[in-house]
This record gives structure tokens, sequence and C-alpha cells, in this order.
């Protein structure tokens, strides 16, 4: 199953893997908002800035991740629930609305999978990330037959 066949399955930065998986969990690695390898924003996200021109980098992450857990899955099988979103937030110390970033994530997924997308979720504000990104997103999820 791949609804996301526009998007090419993330390139890891490290000795990793994109999704490994235990059974019928699938769980990602932190994943940017890289395309193709490249970071499509960086830096901190701020107070000043709207919360809106962080979307795309959020929706990315969120892609990616979902990418990376499709890709763990068989051709009969389906991710049947996202059970944990966390959403790492590069934020400057004043910054206070984790939760209206990892909203953006949270409507990607709904956008891609319905009901199915929405579990339980963490909105984190770190020091930093991984090449400056402004964000992180991290999934555990659910397969079924």
């Amino acid at each position: 199953m791949s609804t996301l066949s526009d998007q090419n399955n993330p390139i890891p930065q490290g000795n990793y893997v994109p999704a490994s998986r235990f059974g019928n969990i699938i769980y990602t690695a932190g994943m940017t908002p890289r395309k193709n390898g490249v970071l499509i924003q960086s830096g901190k996200v701020l107070t000043a800035e709207p919360v809106s021109s962080y979307k795309e980098a959020v929706r990315q992450a969120a892609a990616n991740a979902l990418t990376a857990a499709i890709s763990t899955l068989e051709e009969q099988e389906r991710l049947e629930q996202i059970l944990t979103l966390t959403v790492y937030v590069n934020a400057e110390e004043s910054f206070q609305t984790h939760a209206n970033l990892a909203d953006f994530a949270s409507e990607y997924l709904f956008e891609k999978l319905g009901n199915k997308g929405i579990g339980s979720r963490a909105a984190i504000g770190v020091a930093s990330l991984p090449g400056n990104a402004p964000v992180e997103i991290q999934l555990v999820a659910a397969v079924s037959s």
C-alpha cells in the first residue's frame, strides 16, 4: 500500500533506518522537513513569526514519517492506526504554542488516513535539532493485514 507514491522514502542522515518494525508495530526515526535529503526550512521557531510560516515544514516532516512507516508494509498490509505522534519543536525560549505546530502534523495525517491518522500526541520544545531543523516528527503506528 502506498498512498504517498509522490513521496520518496526519507534519506537517513546517519547510521539508522527510517522505520523499524516489531510485529505489528512500526516505529519511525525522527524525521525533519527534508525533501530529497535537503532541509526545506531551518532555524529556530520564533514567537514573532506567524505559526503558519512553519506549516510546510511540519507537513513535510509528517509526510517523511508516514512514508517511512508505509515503506515497512507488505503488499496486503495497511496502517491500521497512528498510535502516537511526537513533534519536537526547535523553539526559542519564549515560544509557547507548540501544540499549534503539532496541529499541522495531525491535520496532514488526518488528510491521508482519516480518523486512523489521529492518535495520542506530544509537542515538545527542545533547545536544538539536527541540522538546525525547526521540527522533527516521530510516529508509532499499528499494522493490519
